[in-house]
């Protein structure tokens, strides 16, 4: 069989969410099947870490798609001429875009519909991409597969599609995120927040990440702290926005705030895994990774009550209203005053992470394509 793969975000030290998912997954589906014949399509060089097996050929075909008429280009003239040369069983985008213009089966990967609920939060012509095509994207499709439960219902909502046409995968966590030392902690806090105690935040400094909230709550917490509890946040300020920055600058504790910017994997696994909590709690997620990495770490997670997020978390995490800054506080303050409940949150997420795993995802993706295959039959 002929499985051809859009795997332009497969890009070397630069893996995004999507990225990541692309590249645990098909990863796995890859090695899992060598009968199976794997076309890789990028939109520029790759690098050879990408290509998994002996089973992948590799294919480049212009222009790189960073920008909605560079997304439109892509999928609707360069993708299509590649499809017909190649004639695959089915075609997979993991990206959530796919080309109208092809006529081969295909399976679209649709994480969330955050634009359709915070169009707000994205620039004008990302917004009208995503909101006119991903309709048609879902329509479409022969299949769609997505990350969760509320993501699944979301898309039958503001699209109309048929429950049966749509299969959920879930995310997993990446390998190095583990129970770090005592040894491996105390290092930690020492580069990062001067031996002390902290929470930490990790992601996109997007709105609807609700960092402005969290601010505003740790400062609250910080009145009544005596241990010089820090804040270390993980993560690019690329969507740092005017609410955000005010929200910032507002803090009383702003010096007890430490950015760290971007960080791999490794750093990342230690300094999740040296916290006193995640603090987690957007207004939207599809699924929200960061729950399961700090799972893996056997950290305590407060994360929101809303979308996803309850869902991947289960009772294994204080469940707070986004919107809320007194709860956002009031439970940071439960996981430094009572151990117990941090001992209990943890050995629950011992428990809830065994259900995410990407060995997981990988097999869920593989039945999916299956079915999408199997339209060629019927």
């Amino acid at each position: 069989m002929k499985i051809a793969i859009n795997t332009r975000l497969l890009l070397k030290d630069k893996l995004e969410g999507i990225g990541w998912f692309t590249y645990e997954s098909v990863k796995r589906v890859v090695k899992s099947h060598p009968e199976h014949t794997f076309y890789f399509i990028f939109d520029r060089k790759y690098s050879d870490e990408f290509i998994f097996a002996e089973n992948v050929i590799p294919v480049v075909v212009g222009p790189p798609a960073r920008h909605p008429i560079l997304f439109y280009l892509w999928y609707e003239f360069s993708l299509p001429k590649v499809l017909k040369k190649i004639k695959p069983d089915v075609f997979i985008s993991p990206d959530a875009f796919l080309s109208l213009s092809s006529e081969f089966n295909d399976l679209v990967v649709i994480h969330d519909l955050n634009f359709e609920h915070y169009p707000e939060h994205m620039s004008r012509i990302y917004r009208m991409f995503y909101r006119y095509f991903t309709p048609k994207y879902a329509l479409k499709a022969t299949r769609i597969a997505t990350v969760s439960e509320f993501s699944k219902n979301d898309i039958i909502t503001q699209y109309g599609i048929d429950s049966n046409k749509i299969d959920v995968l879930y995310n997993g966590s990446n390998d190095v995120f583990k129970v770090v030392s005592d040894k491996d902690k105390a290092q930690v806090k020492k580069k990062y927040t001067n031996e002390k105690d902290y929470f930490v935040f990790v992601g996109a400094f997007n709105p609807r990440k609700n960092l402005q909230n969290i601010f505003k709550a740790f400062d609250e917490f910080k009145v009544n702290d005596s241990r010089g509890i820090k804040f270390v946040v993980v993560g690019e300020k690329m969507y740092w926005n005017k609410e955000i920055n005010e929200s910032f600058e507002r803090m009383s504790f702003k010096d007890d705030v430490i950015f760290t910017g971007r960080l791999g994997p490794q750093d990342l696994s230690l300094v999740v895994g040296s916290s006193l909590a995640l603090v987690y709690t957007s207004y939207f997620e599809g699924f929200g990774i960061p729950i399961i990495e700090a799972f893996n770490s056997e950290v305590p997670v407060i994360t929101s009550n809303v979308t996803a997020m309850p869902e991947i978390a289960g009772d294994a995490a204080l469940l707070v209203n986004p919107s809320n800054v007194k709860e956002i506080s009031s439970a940071m303050r439960s996981i430094v005053d009572d151990e117990e409940l941090s001992l209990t949150l943890v050995e629950k997420g011992r428990k809830r992470r065994n259900e995410f795993s990407w060995e997981k995802t990988a097999d869920r993706l593989w039945k999916s394509i299956m079915e999408t295959v199997k339209n060629n039959q019927i």
